[in-house]
């Protein structure tokens, strides 16, 4: 199978989609020969990328079998070349693919570009009831979860690691923590205003990640006078990330309903897992394929503060619980979502789509 993939948003830059189209396009190269042509300079450099990977694929599809794209937003690359080649093209769709707010995307790429694409494998099955509220035939899709390397986050780390991150000796204290970008769906400000005023003064709540709702997540910091009990570092290195994976007490993802917007499938919740760490999240949208309750993570509802208190005091009340399940989850995260399986399956709807070009 020879399979030519674009990607508009690549490493070093760092994201969600950046991680996953990068780590698709390592272990897919695995399984078959394929050629990446990836935008590794940001979103600025997305309107030089569009029609750069648009002609370079114009002479390249030719020796390929198939084209796949890293995401929606090269919709209408694929649209393009569909009309010089009779080649099936993929399309790798992600939540924002589908809701972003921007009338000309909704009514060119949602309307017709990603429309007329001959597969959409969507990472999310909200993806999949979002994009069928918008006329998207159901039949066009096919399901494959994110992905995880299961050896890249693991890491031999000391609670003294944990210390010199924050700055400040935790002796009888616990650490839950929050990472990846904050969004306002995230749902961190709303967890700092309700959830950690009603937690006890030696639980640390520690947030690594920046992003459009800094600004709300201090005021709710501020507000509530918990600056002692909650940690927010911003962005940090490859490294800390790993420390904070691998010696916190649990992770949380609080997510909330926002219009507009939507949490395609939460990659930071089974990256967690796989180091060991049990995940309390929001049963919402994406965060429900990511997380199976009672196996590697537990859900509570949206906007339950009750829920989240009386669970995150439960589990951290009970440490030889807490690292059992820790183990079982990230079994759990090797049997489903590691890279080495996901990319096979990407490669068995590859090969049907081929199949019946």
């Amino acid at each position: 199978m020879r399979i030519l993939f674009i990607s508009r948003a690549y490493p070093p830059i760092v994201g969600g989609i950046e991680n996953q189209n990068y780590e698709l396009s390592v272990w897919l190269s695995k399984l078959a020969k394929v050629k990446t042509i990836a935008n590794k300079h940001g979103k600025k450099f997305l309107p030089l990328f569009l029609p750069y990977s648009l002609i370079k694929a114009l002479f390249l599809f030719k020796n390929y079998d198939v084209l796949l794209l890293g995401d929606g937003v090269l919709g209408i690359v694929g649209w393009i070349l569909k009309l010089f080649y009779k080649k099936p093209v993929i399309g790798v769709v992600h939540g924002l693919d589908l809701t972003y707010k921007m009338k000309l995307y909704q009514k060119f790429w949602v309307g017709i570009f990603i429309k007329k694409l001959d597969k959409l494998i969507a990472v999310g099955n909200e993806t999949i009831r979002e994009s069928v509220s918008r006329g998207i035939p159901r039949e066009k899709f096919a399901f494959i979860p994110n992905g995880v390397d299961t050896q890249k986050l693991i890491g031999s780390y000391s609670r003294e690691d944990l210390e010199k991150i924050l700055g400040e000796k935790l002796e009888n204290k616990k650490v839950i923590l929050t990472s990846g970008r904050l969004a306002r769906r995230k749902g961190v400000a709303w967890f700092i205003e309700n959830v950690m005023p009603k937690l006890g003064g030696n639980i640390i709540y520690v947030v690594a990640g920046d992003g459009p709702d800094r600004e709300k997540v201090r005021m709710a910091i501020e507000k509530n006078n918990l600056r002692g009990q909650v940690k927010a570092l911003g962005y940090v290195t490859d490294e800390a990330r790993n420390v904070l994976f691998n010696t916190c007490d649990l992770f949380i993802q609080p997510n909330i309903k926002v219009p507009g917007d939507m949490e395609g499938f939460g990659i930071s919740v089974i990256e967690a897992a796989s180091c060991r760490l049990p995940v309390i999240a929001s049963r919402l949208e994406g965060l429900q394929d990511a997380i199976k309750d009672g196996q590697n993570g537990f859900l509570v509802e949206p906007y339950d503060i009750q829920g989240y208190v009386d669970k995150i005091n439960k589990l951290l009340a009970d440490e030889s619980f807490r690292k059992n399940f820790g183990v079982r989850a990230r079994q759990f995260v090797i049997d489903n979502y590691s890279w080495d399986i996901i990319s096979r399956k990407y490669l068995e709807e590859i090969k049907k789509v081929v199949a019946s070009a």
